[in-house]
């Protein structure tokens, strides 16, 4: 998809989110203060060819100039659909209502238009669930019915088609409302890395299109740098053998790693891809730019640069990890290890994964049984990896190694967190323990607040009780030896082997 608004930080942004949390690839954002000549917005629609168009801006009784200037844009552009000869490319207007007659008498007979209510109705106000229903709609019946055997498919069953992404969110949705918690759940596949949050009951869902583990594995390499895939690899290995051993992977996608080395290759890529991804939704994740913050003398209109994000790690609950290198990983710890050295997730969160990625049809489930789809996403989908406790310095202090930021109560022991460290202890996947988490200082966060003690239950899994010490940003040695020793210890707190 390109998505066009009148400013690109508000009512541009704001089409970007609902074209990403329906799924769709930006391929770029238009906007009449990106600060491009109007020729080549022109040719960059005309070259881009998007599958469909989504128009936004003005708040409701606001400005139309604009929006007609930018339907007259789309005119000139005349964007040919890639699928479907003689069709007409479709274009969601989601903008000023006040500004649709104006826009649908330029775009008369050259466009097929969809009107929707505004995404931005006020400055205050963001309401995306119209222009992203339209857009699933519009991907079933523009995209997917060039697919070969859809119509056919369309015979073969009484409810309604799904689009993947729509059903996953729909889930992530359902469990975050039931459970009242905040989620984040990630899909990694071949060619993207799709992120989905739900925090404060507020959905949001990015596709990373460059970011895969087969067809896009030196996207990751590009966008990552050498550095940072190799910092993750517990033996040594020159630069130029891991540029080419991922360069193989990418041209030939369906091989699976053969050897421990191979695997922790593909495994240390799989963290950055991850970590890029989540840096991506937490940029798109935001609060509304333009809305007022806070009143004073001195300030009266506030707002931060895209808002602030939404994205709190330390109100995080539970993250879900789905996708080959995560739902078949040879050992479920390894996936566990992966998700916290991508995530660092702070406080007290537990991690599961998706055996089998069921969610998608579990979404679509959802909506005709709902209570037979928890059941099957409880007792046969999720795998529960564990509770992991991670202390948050939150100070200005560089702390030492070795120094204590927290002790554990559990089982009526005391068990210190020295920064550095990262301890695994057994808890089965259906025990429930009370734990009790002391910080070190007054500058310490475990989740309750800055030098606040913390009392959860918490669940087991596979890899049992983490605590994890190894401090928030986590930062790896320079030293490649050193940090060969560390990503070892680690490995080996897991009881996970590594090459000698």
């Amino acid at each position: 998809m390109t998505v066009a608004g009148v400013v690109k930080s508000m009512s541009g942004e704001s089409a970007n989110r609902a074209a990403l949390g329906a799924g769709a690839i930006v391929m770029d954002t238009i906007a009449v203060d990106d600060g491009r000549k109007e020729h080549e917005k022109v040719e960059r629609i005309r070259a881009l060819r998007p599958d469909m168009l989504l128009m936004s801006g003005g708040t409701d009784g606001g400005t139309v100039t604009h929006l007609v200037e930018l339907a007259e844009m789309l005119v000139s552009a005349d964007p040919r659909p890639r699928l479907g000869i003689g069709l007409k490319s479709p274009v969601i207007y989601a903008g000023n209502r006040e500004a649709l007659a104006p826009v649908r008498e330029v775009l008369w007979d050259r466009v097929d238009l969809h009107p929707v209510d505004n995404i931005r109705p006020t400055l205050e106000m963001e309401r995306l669930g119209p222009a992203r229903e339209e857009i699933h709609e519009l991907f079933l019946k523009h995209v997917m019915q060039q697919a070969p055997g859809y119509n056919k498919l369309l015979t073969w069953t009484s409810a309604d088609i799904m689009a993947t992404p729509n059903a996953v969110g729909k889930l992530i949705e359902e469990i975050a409302a039931r459970e009242n918690i905040n989620v984040l759940a990630v899909d990694i596949g071949g060619a993207t890395t799709d992120v989905f949050s739900v925090f404060s009951k507020v959905y949001n869902r990015t596709v990373s299109a460059n970011l895969g583990m087969s067809y896009s594995i030196c996207n990751v390499l590009t966008e990552a740098g050498v550095e940072n895939i190799a910092r993750w690899i517990p033996f040594p290995i020159e630069r130029a053998e891991l540029r080419n051993r991922l360069r193989n992977k990418m041209i030939r996608p369906t091989t699976i790693p053969y050897t421990l080395e191979d695997l922790l290759i593909e495994q240390a890529v799989s963290r950055e891809a991850l970590r890029l991804a989540l840096e991506h939704h937490k940029n798109l994740a935001r609060g509304l730019t333009g809305v007022q913050q806070e009143r004073s003398v001195g300030d009266l209109f506030e707002q931060s640069a895209g808002g602030e994000s939404l994205v709190k790690m330390l109100e995080l609950h539970l993250i879900i990890g789905s996708g080959g290198v995560l739902s078949h990983a040879p050992r479920r710890e390894q996936s566990a290890l992966m998700m916290m050295d991508a995530y660092q997730p702070e406080g007290v969160t537990e991690l599961a994964v998706d055996s089998i990625f069921m969610m998608p049809q579990l979404g679509v489930l959802s909506v005709l049984l709902p209570e037979a789809a928890q059941q099957v996403f409880d007792r046969d989908c999720l795998i529960r990896l564990g509770t992991v406790v991670s202390p948050v310095a939150e100070s200005g202090r560089s702390l030492k190694e070795g120094e204590l930021l927290a002790t554990v109560r559990v089982d009526g022991r005391g068990i210190a967190m020295p920064l550095g460290s990262l301890q695994v202890l057994p808890q089965q996947e259906d025990e429930w323990k009370e734990i009790e988490i002391i910080p070190a200082g007054r500058t310490i966060n475990v989740g309750a607040g800055k030098g606040r003690s913390h009392s959860v239950r918490a669940r087991g899994g596979v890899a049992g009780l983490i605590l994890d010490a190894r401090g928030r940003p986590m930062i790896l040695p320079d030293d490649p030896a050193t940090r060969v020793r560390k990503l070892r210890e680690w490995l080996a707190a897991f009881g996970l082997p590594h090459p000698e």
